[in-house]
């Protein structure tokens, strides 16, 4: 059976600026990866109401699971839960189990929950809390699709919490061979050993450092004693 698929929403303002450097893909890719779910698209819209909604429906239609990051914050911008409960046909309200969270983080730290912060309780109909051990405000779950916060180390929080819930398939393993010569003298061979290991994934990657330069070559696959054959060819092809 192949591996269940994956996309990632990315949604904000900041990161089409390049004000913000995104961290969350990388981390989600290989969080993905151990676990068994191809990661297949990962796309990034502003913080634009029919962006949103029409991202949100397109992945969703097209894969098995969408992860969001940004964009559920107590801001005016922060409008992500709302388009996806858009995109879902579905209600959204302030949830008293996700008020009730919020109430006892504000308490603790003694800050009133008022109308802003009471934004992040509002919750799709239907929906699932995804825990927040750091910041108290919750993602959800909603159908296919897992929306999260895009700090960092609250949305890595939140992955951790939900990764054990899913199903995955099996690990994608990889092995890599640098040789010192250009692409343009390998690609031949290196296209005649993918084709004769369809089932694998074959990638070139160029190098060039203190006058040297060469490719990586990296092989990607499931199946570890078709990687190791592939890669006894693959020597074989180039030796050192």
């Amino acid at each position: 059976m192949p591996n269940p698929t994956a996309a990632m929403l990315v949604i904000g303002d900041e990161i089409l600026s390049g004000r913000t450097r995104d961290a969350n893909m990388h981390h989600l890719a290989g969080r993905l990866t151990t676990h068994g779910i191809d990661l297949r698209e990962v796309r990034v819209v502003s913080d634009d109401e029919t962006a949103i909604i029409l991202a949100v429906r397109d992945l969703s239609d097209k894969f098995d699971h969408v992860f969001t990051s940004g964009g559920i914050g107590p801001t005016h911008d922060d409008i992500t839960a709302d388009c996806v409960a858009r995109a879902m046909n579905t209600p959204i309200d302030v949830r008293d189990d996700a008020r009730a969270i919020l109430q006892a983080h504000y308490d603790r730290a003694g800050t009133d929950l008022n109308e802003a912060r009471l934004r992040m309780a509002r919750i799709p109909g239907g929906a699932t809390l995804i825990d927040n051990p750091i910041s108290a405000a919750p993602g959800f779950m909603l159908e296919n699709i897992y929306v999260m916060a895009g700090v960092p180390a609250i949305f890595e929080a939140m992955l951790a919490s939900i990764l054990p819930t899913l199903t995955g398939g099996a690990p994608l393993l990889s092995q890599t061979l640098r040789i010192q010569r250009g692409e343009g003298d390998i690609a031949g061979p290196l296209k005649t050993l993918s084709e004769q290991y369809k089932d694998l994934a074959f990638g070139s990657y160029p190098y060039q450092k203190d006058g040297a330069y060469g490719a990586n070559i990296v092989i990607r696959g499931t199946d570890k004693a078709r990687l190791d054959a592939a890669m006894v060819e693959l020597n074989q092809l180039f030796p050192e």
